[in-house]
């Protein structure tokens, strides 16, 4: 016969104590004496015993879980914010309902995660419709997008200020020099390829310049390399290119260095955006927009759980300011 599971009442009366201080303990950010925990801790050792988080999300009408929807994991960035997400979730006991997709399938992925019962949603995601956001909005679940916002502003947002990125960028490349830079976009329907592009439009504009030429390159290498191509053969090429994520400026560098012969940063300066891992190492000396991610992924999961302690009824929306990190592709 099958050995039958310690409970928590066992657990309790094996260490003296009450069946709540047991709860207590196995519940994150809990009070319980040392001396109680030390007990219950003992006990259940003891005994086996593990809580069954199902049993305790139905007595609390809560899953602990967070319902988590991810595109284009093969960024770095993304790659990064969800492992800054996961733990941070992690610690405050909860768990995570991962869906992961293209950017074109979102629609239909955020469909599927409201059938589940998660306590709350998080969105690092470029792309959403607006009768999604309604919809989200509509079913009661707490919702925060993160690193994106909807332009007519109907769900709370935790992102980079992306304005200010461009701007930054195009300070920078002035200051060095470079007269005639071109912008190369993420997709241009996403509010981080939007905001971002009208910072360098508008820091340009300040020093008496214009855009060179702008493209986008879908956040995709091959579409990238294409779009560079383009600008190189232009009558008057650019003397520097502006991508809006390092993997696209890296693209960037490989057609400028290997097709044009070009010197990066003497004849073309090239800057990115996210300053990930690839941007860091040695070998590419990527200078890039680093949108601090811990601080990203931490405001992210602090909203989420202030909206599903309290459930308050106001959108707010928080932007993280960036900094620019300098390498030698921008002189």
């Amino acid at each position: 016969m099958k050995k039958k599971e310690p409970a928590s009442a066992d657990v309790a009366k094996l260490a003296g104590v009450s069946r709540s201080a047991v709860s207590r303990t196995f519940t994150p950010n809990a009070y319980v004496s040392a001396e109680t925990r030390a007990k219950v801790m003992a006990a259940a050792e003891m005994l086996g015993y593990r809580p069954n988080a199902i049993a305790r999300s139905l007595s609390k009408r809560r899953s602990g879980l967070v319902g988590v929807v991810c595109s284009d994991l093969n960024n770095p960035f993304y790659a990064k914010l969800l492992e800054l997400l996961s733990t941070s979730l992690q610690q405050r006991g909860l768990g995570i309902l991962l869906l992961v997709g293209d950017a074109s399938r979102m629609d239909e992925l955020l469909e599927r995660l409201l059938s589940y019962q998660v306590d709350g949603i998080l969105l690092p995601a470029s792309k959403l419709t607006s009768r999604l956001a309604v919809q989200l909005n509509q079913s009661g679940r707490p919702v925060v997008l993160v690193n994106h916002h909807l332009r007519e502003g109907s769900v709370t947002t935790v992102g980079g200020d992306n304005y200010a990125g461009g701007l930054m960028v195009a300070d920078l490349l002035v200051s060095k020099g470079f007269s005639r830079i071109a912008y190369v976009s993420g997709p241009q329907d996403t509010s981080s390829a939007v905001d971002r592009g009208r910072g360098i439009q508008d820091g340009l504009a300040k020093h008496g310049l214009a855009l060179a030429a702008r493209a986008s390159g879908e956040d995709r290498r091959d579409v990238t390399q294409d779009v560079v191509r383009q600008f190189m053969v232009l009558p008057n090429p650019p003397d520097a290119i502006f991508c809006a994520n390092d993997l696209m400026a890296l693209a960037a560098m490989e057609v400028v260095q290997g097709e044009f012969g070009k010197a990066v940063p003497g004849d073309v300066g090239i800057v990115g955006y996210d300053n990930t891992a690839l941007a860091e190492s040695t070998l590419h000396a990527l200078t890039s927009v680093d949108q601090n991610l811990p601080l990203m992924a931490a405001e992210a999961v602090r909203v989420l759980m202030d909206k599903i302690e309290r459930r308050p009824l106001e959108v707010s929306h928080i932007d993280i300011t960036p900094q620019l990190v300098l390498r030698s592709t921008s002189r």
